[in-house]
């Protein structure tokens, strides 16, 4: 498990780093700067939790559900949350007004952080 969610997390780490640079680069000029504070609130979180990943691999080593659940409930809020603000932002540029409808997808990612870091809690308080 150690090695899956160190892999997800660099993955996810590489991806943030292009989406931050992207959008400091090649959407500045092309967002209003609302939608830019959007897209950098999506990088932003991103790399919260890919934070949280890393901390969550030295755990891994531990045969526990809740490390399990927390890395699904991190990585799903990853893609939930910052894919769907990613998408908003740039909803104007992709020609989608009808990508608002994902609107109710953020708050749901926001939701799997805050279970994540729950089932976090639950395996450091259960770690003996």
């Amino acid at each position: 498990m150690n090695k899956q969610i160190i892999s997800t997390a660099a993955i996810l780490g590489a991806i943030a780093v292009i989406f931050g640079a992207f959008g400091a680069h090649a959407l500045a000029a092309k967002l209003q700067p609302r939608q830019l504070e959007v897209w950098h609130t999506a990088v932003q979180y991103q790399f919260y939790h890919i934070f949280a990943l890393l901390f969550l691999s030295t755990f891994a080593r531990l045969k526990n559900n809740l490390i399990v659940a927390s890395y699904w409930c991190f990585t799903l809020g990853i893609l939930l949350f910052s894919g769907s603000l990613y998408l908003l932002a740039c909803r104007d540029l992709l020609k989608m007004p009808g990508l608002v409808a994902i609107g109710p997808v953020t708050p749901l990612g926001g939701l799997f952080f805050i279970i994540g870091w729950i089932t976090l809690a639950l395996a450091a308080f259960r770690n003996k």
